[in-house]
């Protein structure tokens, strides 16, 4: 096996569509698509499609609107932190958030106090993500193959060797411009995998369950 890449066995999608439960918990609120979009600096036209599973959205997109439909983001994609500091190729799962969108591989572990996350994305060719803007600050190293940044408007292409490390607040997205899978290491320090201790409406979480 090639030791870059995961075991294939191991790839996961949730079994229940993304879009309809992101839906069913907006409308719970009784939240609008514009009101969604307002808070999470994305468009009503990306959001909808999110609910109808049409686009994928990025691990920060889903963080961002998880945090306005006061739950975690762990609650639509389940990517727990390794156990060890240590992780290896083929004890890494792969999972998507829908079927044919961009695959993830958790590579940074969890443990009370830590700030960094990290995972190895795997871009699918003319794959673009939305534009977006978010809190932290975030670093893109390319393992394997081109991707084009847009970062404010201004378009950057990095190729296998290149990173870039810029502000998450500055609007950003990213697109395979090429026939071939991107894999891509990008660490950040917004919470994408859910698991500070506390969720909008009160509640904080203990061993991985809400508590009021």
């Amino acid at each position: 096996m090639d030791p870059k890449q995961p075991a294939r066995s191991s790839f996961k999608t949730n079994l229940e569509p993304l879009g309809s439960r992101l839906r069913a918990r907006r409308r719970a609120l009784g939240l609008t698509l514009q009101e969604v979009a307002a808070a999470t600096n994305l468009s009503v036209g990306f959001i909808s499609q999110v609910e109808r599973d049409l686009t994928s959205p990025s691990l920060a997109s889903l963080a961002a609107i998880s945090l306005v439909l006061q739950t975690h983001v762990s609650e639509f994609l389940v990517m727990p932190g390794a156990r060890s500091p240590v992780t290896r190729p083929d004890e890494r799962n792969q999972q998507a958030l829908i079927e044919g969108g961009q695959v993830y591989e958790r590579i940074s572990s969890a443990f009370p106090g830590h700030l960094l996350n990290a995972v190895i994305i795997h871009e699918a060719p003319g794959y673009r993500s939305e534009l977006s803007r978010h809190e932290g600050e975030e670093l893109y190293y390319i393992l394997e193959g081109s991707t084009t940044i847009e970062l404010e408007g201004e378009r950057i292409i990095l190729r296998a060797g290149d990173s870039m490390h810029f502000e998450s607040g500055r609007s950003h997205s990213s697109w395979n411009h090429t026939r071939e899978t991107t894999r891509i290491l990008v660490v950040c320090t917004m919470d994408v995998f859910g698991e500070s201790e506390s969720i909008p409406d009160g509640r904080t979480r203990t061993g991985g369950r809400d508590k009021a």
